[in-house]
C-alpha cells in the first residue's frame, strides 16, 4: 500500500524528489520537502565553481537558497569560513536548515547583518530566471507542482537577477566573486549588467553537457 501511494503521487506528476524526500547534489544527499524547488544537477557546475574560489576563512553568501543545495556544497568545501544563505519562502528555509544550512529569512540581501557590507568573498544565486512567456513550456511536473516564485523571472526572466547585480555592490568586496545561474541566452545581457556594476573578467559557466548555465565575475571596484 505504501509503494502504491508513492507510485500514485509520481504518476500524478509530483516531482520524484518530493516523493522520495531526497536528491543527490554534488555527491551530497539533501532533503527536499514538498513545496520546495528541486535542486537540478545542472546547477552543480555553479556550485563546484563557487566552492573552488572560496578563500580560506572567507565569507560566502547564497541568495535564493531553496533547499540549500549550493550553500551545502560551499559549507562542505570546509574553508574554515562562514557560509550564509537567504531565502524568502519559509518552507524552503526550513528545508535548507534541515540540510545543515545557516539560513536567514527575507528578500535577497535584506536579512544579512549590516556589518557584512563590503565583506562578502563569494556570492552565489540560483534566482528565478525563466521568462514569463516560457513558463508554459516547462515540464508538466515543474509547472503543476514546483513553486512559481522559484522559476518566474518576469518578462525577460531577469527581474530578480538585475536586482541582485545592482544590490551586490554594497556587499561583495573588491576582488570578490559573484556567480549567477542563468539561461543560455541571458549571459550577454547579464555580462553587460555586471560590467556596468563594476565587475570584470566575466566567465561563462557550463554544465556537464556543455550547456551554458551561468556566469562568474570579479568585482573590480
Amino acid at each position: 500500500e505504501g509503494l502504491d501511494a508513492l507510485v500514485a503521487r509520481r504518476v500524478a506528476g509530483e516531482p520524484l524528489a518530493w516523493v522520495t524526500g531526497r536528491v543527490l547534489f554534488c555527491g551530497l544527499e539533501l532533503q527536499v520537502d514538498p513545496g520546495v524547488f528541486v535542486p537540478r544537477w545542472q546547477s552543480e557546475a555553479l556550485a563546484r565553481e563557487a566552492a573552488s574560489v572560496v578563500p580560506a576563512h572567507g565569507l560566502a553568501v547564497d541568495l535564493c537558497t531553496g533547499a540549500g543545495s549550493v550553500a551545502a556544497v560551499l559549507a562542505a568545501a570546509d574553508s574554515g569560513g562562514v557560509v550564509l544563505a537567504t531565502e524568502l519562502d519559509p518552507v524552503a528555509a526550513a528545508c535548507a536548515r534541515r540540510n545543515g544550512v545557516r539560513v536567514l529569512e527575507g528578500d535577497l540581501f535584506d536579512p544579512l547583518p549590516a556589518d557584512m557590507c563590503g565583506l562578502v568573498d563569494v556570492l552565489t544565486a540560483v534566482a528565478p530566471y525563466v521568462p514569463r512567456r516560457a513558463m508554459g513550456t516547462l515540464p508538466r511536473d515543474v509547472v503543476d507542482f514546483e513553486p512559481r516564485i522559484a522559476l518566474d523571472g518576469g518578462e525577460d526572466g531577469l527581474d530578480v537577477v538585475r536586482r541582485i547585480v545592482a544590490e551586490s555592490v554594497e556587499w561583495v568586496r573588491p576582488g570578490g566573486i559573484a556567480l549567477l545561474e542563468l539561461g543560455g541566452d541571458q549571459c550577454d545581457v547579464v555580462g553587460v549588467l555586471l560590467d556596468h556594476a563594476g565587475y570584470v573578467a566575466s566567465k561563462v559557466i557550463v554544465d556537464a553537457d556543455g550547456d551554458v548555465r551561468g556566469i562568474r565575475a570579479r568585482r573590480a571596484r
